[in-house]
């Protein structure tokens, strides 16, 4: 089944993204999915190597805490 996973926090989707998910592991490649488009934003913004160093390692919880991941099926028709 298609599903939509979102992920907010206080406002606008931090991530939106839809999935193909039969079993644990299409759900587990889809969390990883977006925890990969948080993170390459993260890279995406960073000013120089030495900021990214800093904040590569607590940045992406850091998003995530407090977070609302919600998982919708997505109707075909």
């Amino acid at each position: 089944m298609k599903i939509q996973l979102t992920i907010t926090k206080g406002g606008p989707a931090l991530y939106a993204g839809v999935h193909e998910v039969e079993d644990a592991a299409d759900f587990g490649k889809a969390c990883a999915e977006a925890w990969s488009t948080l993170r390459q934003r993260q890279l995406d913004s960073e000013t120089s190597v030495g900021a990214l160093m800093d904040h590569l390692d607590r940045t992406v919880l850091d998003q995530l805490h407090g977070a609302q991941i919600t998982v919708s099926r997505v109707r075909e028709n």
